[in-house]
């Protein structure tokens, strides 16, 4: 389906930020490329035809964090603090989080 070699940078699913004038954009450039059915390489592609890249940050983790389930830092604030996107945390981790948070 894809006609590269490789996929274009892209941003891993489960959370991005940008700014409204990209999003704009993005709407525009979406209606003038053929559909690809993986959401993240699809607004990868999208990009690319902008020429944006998109760039990392280490609050978003999207692979999950690692920790020591006993570890007295799990109960501090400060150990999410830094935190946009966390994955891999069950329902009772995420509210344990957030009322830290």
């Amino acid at each position: 389906l894809y006609n590269k070699n490789s996929y274009p940078p892209y941003a891993g699913g489960g959370g991005f930020i940008m700014d409204g004038a990209l999003a704009k954009r993005l709407h525009k450039t979406s209606e003038t490329l053929e559909l690809y059915p993986i959401d993240d390489v699809f607004l990868g592609m999208c990009l690319e035809v902008l020429k944006v890249s998109p760039v990392g940050h280490e609050g978003f983790k999207t692979f999950g964090i690692v920790k020591n389930k006993n570890s007295k830092m799990n109960k501090e604030p400060c150990f999410f603090r830094s935190m946009l996107v966390v994955h891999k945390l069950l329902p009772p981790e995420l509210l344990q989080m957030w009322d830290l948070v």
